[in-house]
Protein backbone atom coordinates (compact mmCIF):
# COMPACT_ATOMS: atom_id res chain seq x y z
CA UNK A 1 0.00 0.00 0.00
CA UNK A 2 1.54 3.66 -0.64
CA UNK A 3 1.69 6.40 1.25
CA UNK A 4 -0.57 9.21 0.05
CA UNK A 5 1.29 12.61 -0.57
CA UNK A 6 1.22 15.23 2.23
CA UNK A 7 -1.62 17.02 3.12
CA UNK A 8 -0.93 20.32 2.03
CA UNK A 9 -0.12 18.10 -2.09
CA UNK A 10 -3.33 16.64 -1.35
CA UNK A 11 -5.16 20.24 -1.07
CA UNK A 12 -3.43 21.44 -4.25
CA UNK A 13 -4.66 18.42 -6.51
CA UNK A 14 -7.67 18.36 -5.50
CA UNK A 15 -8.33 22.76 -5.96
CA UNK A 16 -6.13 22.08 -9.19
CA UNK A 17 -9.08 19.50 -10.65
CA UNK A 18 -11.84 21.43 -8.77
CA UNK A 19 -10.82 24.99 -9.68
CA UNK A 20 -10.03 23.53 -13.45
CA UNK A 21 -13.22 22.06 -14.00
CA UNK A 22 -15.92 23.89 -12.63
CA UNK A 23 -14.40 27.86 -11.53
CA UNK A 24 -12.29 28.92 -9.49
CA UNK A 25 -15.07 31.01 -7.79
CA UNK A 26 -17.65 27.73 -8.14
CA UNK A 27 -15.90 25.70 -5.58
CA UNK A 28 -16.09 26.29 -2.01
CA UNK A 29 -13.35 26.03 0.62
CA UNK A 30 -15.71 23.15 2.29
CA UNK A 31 -15.71 20.92 -1.09
CA UNK A 32 -11.95 20.88 -1.76
CA UNK A 33 -11.48 20.12 1.91
CA UNK A 34 -13.74 17.41 1.59
CA UNK A 35 -11.67 16.45 -1.83
CA UNK A 36 -8.87 16.21 -0.26
CA UNK A 37 -9.48 14.26 3.04
CA UNK A 38 -9.08 17.00 5.37
CA UNK A 39 -9.74 18.82 7.97
CA UNK A 40 -10.67 22.89 7.99
CA UNK A 41 -8.33 23.26 10.70
CA UNK A 42 -5.37 21.10 8.53
CA UNK A 43 -7.05 23.41 4.81
CA UNK A 44 -6.41 26.88 7.27
CA UNK A 45 -3.27 25.88 8.65
CA UNK A 46 -1.66 25.72 4.96
CA UNK A 47 -3.80 28.05 3.13
CA UNK A 48 -5.22 30.94 5.42
CA UNK A 49 -7.99 32.18 2.76
CA UNK A 50 -8.93 30.31 -0.26
CA UNK A 51 -7.24 33.14 -2.51
CA UNK A 52 -4.06 32.11 -1.04
CA UNK A 53 -5.21 28.71 -2.27
CA UNK A 54 -5.47 29.98 -5.78
CA UNK A 55 -2.35 32.02 -5.64
CA UNK A 56 -0.66 28.40 -4.45
CA UNK A 57 -2.46 26.80 -7.22
CA UNK A 58 -1.46 29.44 -10.29
CA UNK A 59 2.28 29.15 -9.08
CA UNK A 60 1.90 25.23 -9.60
CA UNK A 61 0.52 25.84 -13.02
CA UNK A 62 3.68 28.30 -13.81
CA UNK A 63 6.08 25.99 -12.46
CA UNK A 64 4.84 23.13 -14.54
CA UNK A 65 4.44 25.11 -17.77
CA UNK A 66 8.33 26.46 -17.05
CA UNK A 67 9.79 23.47 -16.68
CA UNK A 68 7.96 21.95 -19.72
CA UNK A 69 9.46 24.87 -21.54
CA UNK A 70 13.22 23.74 -20.16
CA UNK A 71 12.41 21.16 -22.39
CA UNK A 72 12.51 23.29 -25.94
CA UNK A 73 14.58 22.85 -28.49
CA UNK A 74 17.56 26.08 -27.75
CA UNK A 75 17.03 27.08 -31.85
CA UNK A 76 14.93 29.87 -32.05
CA UNK A 77 12.81 29.17 -34.80
CA UNK A 78 12.13 25.40 -33.84
CA UNK A 79 11.61 26.34 -29.98
CA UNK A 80 8.74 28.86 -31.25
CA UNK A 81 7.45 25.75 -33.21
CA UNK A 82 7.44 23.77 -30.62
CA UNK A 83 6.00 25.71 -28.00
CA UNK A 84 3.04 26.79 -30.74
CA UNK A 85 2.79 22.55 -31.16
CA UNK A 86 2.23 22.28 -27.50
CA UNK A 87 0.22 25.13 -27.24
CA UNK A 88 -2.38 23.72 -29.48
CA UNK A 89 -2.18 20.37 -29.00
CA UNK A 90 -3.32 21.21 -25.58
CA UNK A 91 -6.65 22.59 -26.65
CA UNK A 92 -7.63 18.83 -27.90
CA UNK A 93 -6.75 17.05 -24.55
CA UNK A 94 -10.32 15.87 -23.32
CA UNK A 95 -11.67 18.41 -20.62
CA UNK A 96 -9.46 21.15 -22.06
CA UNK A 97 -11.23 24.44 -20.33
CA UNK A 98 -8.76 27.26 -21.45
CA UNK A 99 -5.77 28.71 -20.40
CA UNK A 100 -5.99 28.62 -16.06
CA UNK A 101 -4.50 32.33 -15.84
CA UNK A 102 -6.50 33.91 -18.74
CA UNK A 103 -9.79 31.86 -16.77
CA UNK A 104 -8.41 33.03 -13.13
CA UNK A 105 -8.37 36.91 -14.49
CA UNK A 106 -11.56 36.51 -15.73
CA UNK A 107 -12.74 35.63 -12.10
CA UNK A 108 -10.37 38.33 -10.67
CA UNK A 109 -10.86 41.31 -12.12
CA UNK A 110 -9.49 43.53 -9.38
CA UNK A 111 -5.80 44.27 -10.91
CA UNK A 112 -3.96 44.32 -7.63
CA UNK A 113 -5.35 41.26 -6.19
CA UNK A 114 -2.64 38.56 -5.20
CA UNK A 115 -4.06 36.06 -7.66
CA UNK A 116 -3.98 38.79 -10.60
CA UNK A 117 0.13 39.19 -9.55
CA UNK A 118 0.53 35.35 -10.32
CA UNK A 119 -1.08 36.03 -13.56
CA UNK A 120 0.92 38.88 -14.44
CA UNK A 121 4.64 37.30 -13.41
CA UNK A 122 3.30 33.90 -15.51
CA UNK A 123 2.31 36.20 -18.11
CA UNK A 124 5.36 38.22 -17.79
CA UNK A 125 7.57 35.30 -17.91
CA UNK A 126 5.29 33.86 -20.78
CA UNK A 127 6.00 36.76 -23.04
CA UNK A 128 10.30 36.56 -21.87
CA UNK A 129 10.51 33.62 -23.05
CA UNK A 130 9.11 34.72 -26.61
CA UNK A 131 10.45 37.73 -26.90
CA UNK A 132 14.03 36.28 -26.30
CA UNK A 133 13.72 33.84 -28.86
CA UNK A 134 12.30 36.83 -31.11
CA UNK A 135 15.62 38.63 -30.89
CA UNK A 136 17.69 35.87 -31.41
CA UNK A 137 16.00 35.44 -34.64
CA UNK A 138 16.38 39.45 -35.17
CA UNK A 139 12.95 40.60 -35.00
CA UNK A 140 13.13 44.78 -35.15
CA UNK A 141 10.82 45.40 -32.58
CA UNK A 142 10.38 41.83 -30.62
CA UNK A 143 8.04 43.12 -27.64
CA UNK A 144 5.39 44.14 -30.31
CA UNK A 145 5.86 40.78 -32.19
CA UNK A 146 5.78 38.54 -29.13
CA UNK A 147 2.49 40.98 -28.19
CA UNK A 148 0.71 39.69 -31.62
CA UNK A 149 2.20 36.07 -30.97
CA UNK A 150 0.66 35.86 -27.16
CA UNK A 151 -2.72 37.42 -28.67
CA UNK A 152 -2.81 34.46 -31.21
CA UNK A 153 -2.09 32.05 -28.26
CA UNK A 154 -4.71 33.28 -26.16
CA UNK A 155 -7.51 33.49 -29.04
CA UNK A 156 -6.49 29.69 -29.51
CA UNK A 157 -6.67 28.69 -26.03
CA UNK A 158 -10.47 29.99 -26.13
CA UNK A 159 -11.03 28.80 -29.22
CA UNK A 160 -10.04 25.68 -28.33
CA UNK A 161 -12.57 25.65 -25.55
CA UNK A 162 -15.81 27.28 -26.96
CA UNK A 163 -14.93 25.77 -30.31
CA UNK A 164 -14.34 22.63 -32.17
CA UNK A 165 -10.53 22.24 -31.21
CA UNK A 166 -9.86 20.32 -34.74
CA UNK A 167 -7.21 22.52 -36.51
CA UNK A 168 -6.56 24.69 -33.45
CA UNK A 169 -2.63 23.41 -33.70
CA UNK A 170 -2.52 23.92 -37.49
CA UNK A 171 -4.10 27.37 -37.05
CA UNK A 172 -1.86 28.89 -34.49
CA UNK A 173 1.18 27.58 -36.55
CA UNK A 174 -0.27 29.10 -39.56
CA UNK A 175 -1.24 32.41 -37.70
CA UNK A 176 2.58 32.35 -36.13
CA UNK A 177 4.10 31.61 -39.63
CA UNK A 178 2.17 34.77 -40.83
CA UNK A 179 2.91 36.82 -38.26
CA UNK A 180 6.60 35.76 -38.04
CA UNK A 181 7.50 36.09 -41.75
CA UNK A 182 5.79 39.26 -42.43
CA UNK A 183 7.46 40.59 -38.91
CA UNK A 184 10.77 39.28 -40.20
CA UNK A 185 10.80 39.95 -44.12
Amino acid sequence: MSAQPPVRARILDAAALLFYTEGIRAVSADRIIAAAGTTKVTFYRHFRTKEDLVVAYLRAQSERIRAAAGNLDPDPCTGLLELATAMGEETCVPGFRGCPFINAAAEFPDAGSPVRTVVREHRNWLHAQVRGRLEQLGALNPDTLADQLLMLRDGAMVHGYVADPAGVTDALISGGRAILEHALS
